[in-house]
């Protein structure tokens, strides 16, 4: 089997595997949190075939998600690119996005604390919160980097002008975003910023919540506590317009010699040099599945009719709950930077 290759992300000098590990899973949203020697057997396997790009965020478990890594880490620190993120926080029961300065600062501290590391690679704003002028939060993140504490800066879930804005204080080296088959609505805008100013991209949920995989059947093997079962797109009548799109790939997939998840895979890794996906599993047997969808050669036409079944709006239901899409990038405008400074 071939290991992993290696790219550059970003024009910061972050080197990363070109597949990159979402370990959110392990602990978090689907279904109750896995066996944790079975996770870090899982992470050392994948580390040991280049796949060394490990995400996860603080409000993962909450919380438990960094320990896990933290707990595979001992003994491959130097072999791994581990990114977390900050932003989104549980303050008196409530739930929602916290970008001021202190909050920054603490919540980087805690992160190390956790992973029981000495410094992040890539630290994201999971969320933009609204109320702080993103240059703020940008100010805050700079002295980390200044510090040592972190060594590039990304956001996640970010609009091209709040990207545009954070750039100008710090470098961006990563824009993290859904990108996939049926979540196309990043490309008028974002992705061309992103270009424009020499920004990595990193796609989260490049199969689609896992439906890429087995399309409908998935619902059959969710848990109840499983977050999946209230997407939109999962349900009902979006849910059976959903199957026919995957019946479509499903065949396409034959004539390539892959199964429909790698194809999936295979046309998000081929939108550019500037793309990492951070595909999440909790198998070895998945693992591998995605690291061979990079051997997946995709032609222009093969491009072309994948594209045809999914066009940027081909999918029916949101591509999230309506209280969730409440902080993804359409709604991450900050106010103005002078109101308040």
């Amino acid at each position: 089997m071939e290991n992993v290759g290696r790219k550059k992300l970003g024009q910061q000098g972050l080197c990363v595997s070109e597949q990159g590990l979402g370990c959110m899973g392990m602990s978090f949203l689907y279904g109750p949190p896995k066996p944790e020697q079975e996770m870090i057997d899982l992470i050392h396997y994948a580390v040991g075939r280049g796949v060394t790009f490990l995400n996860t965020s603080d409000i993962y478990g909450p919380e438990t998600n960094e320990i896990l890594l933290g707990k595979a880490l001992k003994g491959i620190r130097e072999k791994v690119q581990i990114a977390t993120m900050f932003g989104l926080a549980w303050t008196n029961g409530e739930f929602g996005v916290k970008g001021d300065p202190a909050y920054v600062r603490a919540a980087c501290e805690a992160s190390l604390k956790r992973l029981d590391i000495d410094y992040i690679d890539l630290y994201y704003q999971h969320r933009v919160d609204t109320t702080v002028p993103i240059e703020a939060t940008m100010g805050e993140l700079k002295k980390l980097v200044e510090e040592g504490k972190i060594k590039y800066v990304g956001l996640s879930e970010a609009s091209a002008s709040t990207i545009r804005r954070a750039h100008a204080v710090h470098p961006i080296t990563a824009v993290q975003l859904e990108w996939s088959l049926w979540s196309r609505d990043s490309e008028a805008q974002i992705i061309p910023t992103c270009r424009e100013l020499g920004i990595g991209i990193v796609t989260y949920s490049p199969l689609g919540r896992g439906f890429f995989a087995s399309g409908a059947k998935l619902l059959e093997s969710l848990t109840d506590d499983d977050f999946r079962k209230v997407i939109p797109r999962l349900q009902s009548e979006n849910l059976e317009h959903n199957q026919a799109l995957f019946q479509k790939l499903s065949e396409i997939s034959l004539r390539k010699g892959c199964s429909p998840s790698q194809l999936a895979l295979a046309w998000v890794q081929h939108q550019g040099n500037d793309v990492v996906s951070i595909p999440g599993t909790t198998k070895i047997k998945n693992l591998d599945d995605n690291i061979f969808s990079i051997s997946v050669n995709l032609t222009a036409d093969d491009m072309r009719e994948i594209e045809a079944i999914f066009p940027v709006d081909a999918a029916a239901g949101a591509r999230n709950r309506a209280d969730h899409l409440e902080f993804s990038w359409m709604n991450s405008e900050t106010p103005p930077y002078n109101t308040l400074h």
